[in-house]
């Protein structure tokens, strides 16, 4: 009784009359799969532990103003400061490169316009020295036709016959119409600084001329010493392009274009500052131009290149002849012409001094000149 009241006073109720305070104990139930298997294996652990997530590593940068304000931090993750480490670096790694490659590029271009300099002051220097050239070229011509023109007055004086290459080689001075010194107009296309070719071209000429003019004087010489004191009669001389008893086929430039004289020789000329990829043959403005051969008429019509209105001749074999500075053109593209037909009228259109025609001839495309077709 004593014991009831007191466990009713601890708060455990009294066990109920007739009822035992017994404490069972079960015995542990074997869990089939920590049972060995039949390979004799040790059984398997009850329970596998939690894998621990390793934990995160984090960078934490403080900024701490001067002025004692609020101190502010930026937490980076491990990852995240690697990522940003090994960007850096790459970014380090191209401005290195392309300053490196901007530093060569300098260079590279400072020595190639330095190069450049120096080739455009050598080729300056030798343009200098080739028009020096040419204009000495041009002087030692001009002397040349000054003593063919003495020749000439020579074998006129003495009652000598002309000369079998009468008249400069570049046909300066040479006229069909008797009126020599009454025109003087000239052109061709624009200007062209003298190559190295047409400076070659020009001393070959004189050099041939030199030896024409040694062969001449040496005949004037025997024919003065064969006359003696006697002057004689002086010889006729038939007009340059006669083609009484010609051979010559009628698709080769034979003649004269127009009547007139030659006002601006073949090569160089005007002190040696252009070369003249023909001759001028001056009259007065509207004095036909006729076709010196037989051929096709490929151009007929204005020039931009200076020759104003022009006329091209095809002659076949390669051969092709140009009249420029045309007052009127009377032919067409395509048409069929003979020689001695009227194909213009003498002008100065185009880069002109003067009324002329302007006559080239043109084989395989290279000018020559003209005088030998005379």
């Amino acid at each position: 009784m004593a014991k009831k009241e007191e466990q009713e006073q601890n708060g455990t109720p009294a066990p109920k009359a007739g009822v035992t305070d017994k404490t069972m104990v079960m015995a542990p139930v074997a869990d089939p799969s920590d049972a060995p298997d039949s390979k004799g294996d040790a059984p398997a652990a009850k329970e596998e532990k939690p894998k621990t997530k390793k934990k995160q590593t984090i960078y934490t940068i403080k900024l701490i103003p001067d002025d004692n304000g609020d101190t502010k931090s930026i937490r980076l993750p491990a990852r995240v400061l690697k990522f940003g480490i090994a960007s850096v670096a790459a970014g380090a790694l191209l401005f290195v490169g392309a300053f490196s490659y901007s530093v060569y590029s300098t260079f590279a271009n400072q020595n190639g316009a330095a190069e450049i300099r120096e080739l455009r002051e050598v080729n300056n220097i030798q343009q200098e020295q080739l028009l020096q050239l040419s204009k000495k070229a041009n002087a030692l011509q001009d002397e040349i036709d000054q003593l063919t023109q003495l020749e000439s007055d020579l074998r006129r004086m003495s009652g000598a016959g002309p000369a079998q290459d009468d008249g400069a080689s570049d046909g300066s001075g040479l006229t069909n119409d008797g009126t020599s010194g009454k025109h003087d107009g000239q052109g061709g296309p624009y200007v062209q600084q003298p190559s190295l070719d047409n400076v070659s071209e020009a001393l070959d000429n004189v050099e041939k001329d030199i030896e024409k003019r040694r062969a001449s004087l040496l005949e004037l010489q025997e024919q003065l010493k064969a006359q003696q004191e006697s002057l004689g009669t002086p010889g006729m001389v038939s007009l340059p392009g006669s083609l009484v008893g010609s051979t010559v086929s009628v698709t080769t430039p034979t003649g004269w274009p127009a009547r007139g004289e030659v006002s601006s020789p073949y090569g160089l000329r005007w002190n040696g500052s252009d070369f003249h990829p023909g001759i001028d043959i001056a009259n007065d403005m509207g004095t036909p131009i006729v076709a010196t051969a037989d051929g096709t008429v490929t151009t007929a019509g204005w020039n931009a290149g200076g020759y104003g209105n022009m006329v091209d001749i095809d002659h076949g074999n390669g051969i092709m002849t140009r009249y420029g500075h045309a007052m009127q053109v009377v032919v067409s593209a395509g048409q069929h012409v003979r020689r001695g037909q009227i194909i213009a009228y003498m002008g100065s259109t185009g880069f002109s001094t003067g009324p002329h025609v302007h006559y080239e001839v043109r084989v395989n495309g290279q000018t020559v000149n003209p005088v030998s077709y005379l």
